[in-house]
């Protein structure tokens, strides 16, 4: 027995159906030491940025700055990955704001809708250097979707604007966190 109840007795262990846990502990555990490896960290640094590109609230930079603690060696790889996943993930946004547009073009826009709309027209493909802002970034690759941007020009400029983030952001924490 593992893990926080392994110096419990037989009868507290077995009260607490710990022991029917047990393989369930053992899987989550050899899963972490797996992740923990610098060939998985990058792995785990991959999806963690991809699910962060998406519109679900997740952030890959304390993954990114934990490996880098673990592995300082790794910095450019690790930076490329984040870029790398995050920009696919941004890539998805995309696809997901394109296929919604024959939705949204059944309902009408406000007045606020439109002018937001008619400035990322103008701004085109170079508004997707904003993707990697908190909060807007992500549903900005969205609407660049939905506006029909053109795909790769939006790509490039995705993997830019993220790319620089995590540059500046793990320069910033490695340099307030020093080891």
């Amino acid at each position: 027995m593992h893990g926080a109840f392994s110096d419990l007795p037989q009868k507290a262990r077995c009260l607490y159906c710990v022991d029917s846990f047990h393989p369930m502990q053992a899987w989550l555990d050899a899963l972490l030491a797996l992740l923990a490896l610098p060939q998985y960290g990058l792995s785990t640094l991959f999806i963690a940025a991809f699910v962060s590109a998406t519109l679900l609230p997740v952030g890959s930079e304390p993954i990114l700055f934990g490996l880098l603690k673990l592995n300082p060696d790794m910095f450019w790889p690790a930076i490329l990955v984040a870029t790398v996943g995050n920009t696919l993930g941004g890539a998805v946004d995309w696809w997901m704001g394109y296929g919604a547009h024959k939705v949204a073009d059944k309902y009408s826009h406000s007045k606020h809708h439109v002018r937001v709309l008619g400035w990322l027209e103008r701004l085109g493909p170079k508004a997707c250097l904003l993707s990697w802002l908190p909060i807007v970034g992500d549903p900005l690759c969205a609407v660049a979707g939905w506006l029909k941007l053109p795909f790769w020009p939006c790509l490039g400029y995705m993997a830019i604007g993220k790319f620089l983030r995590y540059v500046c952001m793990t320069v910033a924490l490695l340099y307030v966190f020093p080891s």
